[in-house]
């Protein structure tokens, strides 16, 4: 009766079957691992693309900022507005507008630059500031 159990290389079907899940795992085992460093390669490779064309994006509007700080025209007026740099011969005039008044608190207003806690409290004792 041993003898019909045991099949190929005498071995029982509980023992080859876990021969052969032993090799299914380590067949799994040697697949997954470089899988995984594709996927993980493939998503870098993704981000690093990503990044390069923001970086040409960037590339490309300081070079069009060079090319327009290069002409000369541009830079005179760069320097009026900025610097407020005059040609020889012109008078230059600055225009300040006045400063608008203080507003007078009114009764029973706050006073501008005291907190309303302190307004309140004052109100509250009787006219005595802590």
């Amino acid at each position: 009766m041993v003898a019909r159990t045991t099949g190929l290389l005498g071995l029982s079907s509980t023992k080859r079957a876990a021969i052969l899940a032993i090799v299914v795992c380590a067949l799994a085992l040697t697949v997954a691992v470089p899988l995984h460093n594709y996927v993980a390669q493939r998503q870098e490779l993704a981000r690093v693309t990503a990044q390069q064309e923001i970086l040409q994006d960037e590339v490309a509007g300081l070079s069009a900022e060079r090319d327009r700080l290069s002409d000369p025209a541009e830079i005179a007026a760069q320097a009026r507005t900025r610097l407020g740099y005059v040609a020889p011969g012109e008078t230059p005039y600055v225009v300040q507008l006045p400063t608008p008044p203080v507003p007078v608190p009114e009764s029973g207003q706050a006073e501008p630059g005291v907190p309303w806690f302190r307004t309140l409290w004052t109100d509250v004792s009787g006219g005595t500031t802590p």
